[in-house]
């Protein structure tokens, strides 16, 4: 496996610290070399930044991927908009000779320049190509016999042609190394849909992302599940939070506790819930702690 650096990204340490202390515990478990990346900045965002200005966009995140050249490693990435901007800026400055020389000009002025030297992973991919479920089975030291409701989310998949990451439709891979820590996959109505976060419309439209974000939970709500579990900290932070602004706004309360992948294998690797910062999310179910909790008894 490649020597990797850990890109954080804006979300996860400034309000889902307990995803970063989960992802460590992991890898360090699974014997992944990598090191965190010094100096990187927001992505940026490629609902927005791309939107207005994609060179200053390309520059941005060109900058953070030398970072990681310059370290001689792929960078791993937490997050599906993080994986998107990144991975979507390398291939588009590896495949256009002119794009890349105009931003390498703006790279020039403060002393770097891209060269496409690495790859980008994303966290769900890259323990899916290069462990395996069944190698994920095989460290597991406590199957979690829980159900659970899979959100994919947006830029994980899409575009499918640079993803290559099966069907865009109805993909498998996230479920596969999902059940390989014993917990069952539920299908459920709109599985696909978007948590109604992304492309500024959290920040612009709220009352049409929660609309977005309530249809999906009743969904989640009606197929009779333990807690959802994502691969993204915006979508983790837009059904968590967002359950909290929907019970302000409706007073309906779904009550569903919210993992990111990371902490749910922190479990099967033997961590505790304290341990893995899932006590830290906005939806904190007792019951569901108590259940997780019992797994160490």
């Amino acid at each position: 496996m490649e020597k990797l650096s850990l890109f954080l990204g804006c979300v996860i340490p400034n309000r889902y610290p307990g995803i970063e202390i989960a992802t460590k515990l992991c890898l360090e478990t699974l014997e992944i070399d990598y090191v965190d990346l010094p100096g990187a900045s927001c992505c940026p965002a490629p609902g927005v930044f791309r939107s207005f200005d994609r060179t200053t966009w390309l520059a941005v995140a060109s900058r953070n991927i030398v970072l990681s050249e310059e370290l001689e490693r792929d960078i791993l990435t937490l997050c599906n908009g993080c994986y998107g901007t990144l991975a979507d800026a390398a291939s588009a400055l590896s495949e256009d000779d002119t794009l890349r020389k105009e931003v390498n000009r703006h790279l020039e002025t403060i002393g770097k320049e891209f060269n496409g030297t690495v790859n980008v992973r994303h966290i769900a991919e890259l323990l899916y190509d290069e462990i395996g479920p069944e190698g994920i089975r095989d460290k597991v030291t406590r199957p979690l016999d829980i159900r659970v409701a899979l959100h994919y989310g947006c830029h994980l998949v899409k575009p499918s042609k640079e993803r290559q990451l099966g069907s865009v439709e109805w993909p498998t891979f996230f479920d596969e190394i999902v059940e390989a820590t014993g917990a069952h996959s539920v299908d459920y109505q709109d599985k696909m849909s978007c948590c109604g976060a992304g492309g500024g419309v959290r920040s612009a439209l709220l009352d049409t992302s929660l609309s977005m974000t309530e249809h999906k939970l009743s969904n989640i709500k009606a197929a009779g599940v333990d807690c959802i579990v994502d691969a993204c900290p915006f979508c983790h932070m837009q059904f968590d939070a967002g359950q909290v602004d929907i019970r302000k706004r409706t007073e309906q309360d779904y009550n569903i506790p919210v993992l990111h992948y990371m902490q749910l294998l922190g479990l099967a690797l033997g961590f505790t819930v304290r341990e893995l910062g899932i006590n830290m999310n906005y939806v904190t179910d007792q019951e569901f702690l108590d259940k997780m909790e019992d797994l160490d008894r």
